[in-house]
């Protein structure tokens, strides 16, 4: 923390995470604890990121923030969790190290802007990558050296996987007071450099039934989703580890797409069912299977979070050659230069055996656009002052 005159700024980023063990429902809904554990990939920021500027000052005399450039209600429930916990942790590093009076400083009201480089509330991640960044982001102003992933836990369960790189396991816990659900790493960003994650955007608008109130009808109303806590994930969730901590591409992939089926098998055994893939969704699967089994092995693999977009995990080697029978499949309507985003990607033909086995009539624009990226580390503080997204007066910077 700086001196207690001038305002104190910190802009940090944060990535999205693709869970391959999904997490659905939750056992404690105001502390947002699971009722099953889950595994994440973290994607690299350098193509999905949510930056976040945080700032304190003497002078302002409410909490703010902004999102999007759009003022947001700092009232909602999840902010105040967040805000609350990270000035308790404050206050209690100062009363623990000092026997000096805690500084005025953690009295100080914050504003707050986070922008996401990707589309919101679109089953992205977004809410990981952005409630990981507001309590990374609070915890640098507030001067907090502690494990957040209780704080970003309260502002979206999944976040506290964006607060690590590489590959990521949120251990359910036991305790009644969520001490022990937390985030851990299971292997670094640099473990498996062949690994690549394709974003196949087929609607980037907002879904129509939230994370939040479909987790709590599911936990209600679908006995299959008790059983898959239960009796299924514990032992998938061995399993996951082991197959990427020895870098099993097959073992991997083939469990990542059972885990995402179920997850979707779950929400249609809600009453009423919940659908959060569409046409498009249902094509790239076939899509993957014919793929693979052209191939006689699993190539690409497949994941949807609550949402109809896909996340593809492939080798680097496997990339071009899918991104081609995406093309095929799913020809880009009109914009052809832009369907491919992030880390280039060679242009390569389809074999006609290829071109035959996936046996489908194109759908043109069903896929709006691709992200290629690959795994990457946890958040990252900016230290150039020109990132900061709020000026010297804790108000948004204009737009560029």
């Amino acid at each position: 923390m700086a001196s207690e005159e001038s305002p104190v700024a910190v802009t940090c980023t944060a990535p999205v995470n693709i869970a391959v063990i999904k997490y659905w429902g939750k056992r404690d809904e105001e502390l947002i604890l699971p009722i099953n554990s889950s595994l994440s990939v973290t994607l690299h920021q350098d193509q999905l990121k949510t930056t976040t500027t945080a700032v304190i000052s003497k002078d302002f005399t409410e909490d703010q923030i902004w999102l999007n450039g759009r003022k947001e209600d700092v009232g909602q429930p999840r902010i105040q969790a967040c805000l609350r916990e990270i000035r308790r942790l404050a206050r209690k590093r100062r009363s623990t190290n000092d026997k000096d009076p805690p500084p005025l400083s953690l009295s100080y009201k914050v504003h707050v802007a986070s922008v996401n480089n990707f589309p919101t509330a679109a089953g992205l991640a977004s809410s990981a990558a952005g409630y990981a960044c507001l309590a990374y982001a609070l915890a640098q102003v507030y001067g907090v050296e502690h494990d957040l992933s209780e704080v970003a836990r309260q502002g979206s369960g999944s976040a506290c996987r964006s607060l690590y790189g590489g590959f990521v396991e949120w251990q359910m816990g036991e305790q009644a007071d969520g001490k022990d659900s937390i985030a851990r790493q299971v292997a670094s960003e640099l473990h498996w450099p062949e690994l690549r994650a394709l974003i196949l955007v087929v609607n980037a608008e907002k879904k129509p039934t939230s994370s939040t109130v479909g987790m709590q009808t599911s936990v209600e109303t679908s006995p299959l989703l008790k059983f898959r806590a239960e009796a299924v994930v514990p032992a998938r969730m061995a399993e996951m580890t082991r197959y990427i901590k020895e870098r099993d591409f097959q073992g991997f992939g083939q469990l990542t797409m059972k885990d995402s089926n179920q997850f979707h098998a779950t929400c249609l055994d809600t009453f009423p069912p919940i659908s959060y893939l569409n046409d498009v969704s249902r094509r790239v699967i076939h899509l993957v299977h014919r793929f693979n089994t052209h191939h006689g092995q699993i190539k690409v693999a497949y994941s949807f979070d609550a949402g109809p977009n896909a996340v593809i995990f492939t080798l680097d080697d496997a990339v071009a050659e899918f991104v081609a029978a995406v093309r095929h499949s799913f020809p880009p309507e009109s914009n052809g230069d832009k369907f491919l985003k992030g880390l280039p990607v060679k242009p390569a033909l389809l074999s006609d055996e290829l071109k035959a086995a996936l046996d489908m009539n194109p759908t043109p624009g069903g896929i709006k656009y691709i992200i290629s990226t690959q795994v990457g580390p946890g958040p990252q503080i900016l230290n150039d002052p020109h990132a900061h997204l709020l000026g010297p007066d804790g108000l948004p910077k204009p737009a560029a």
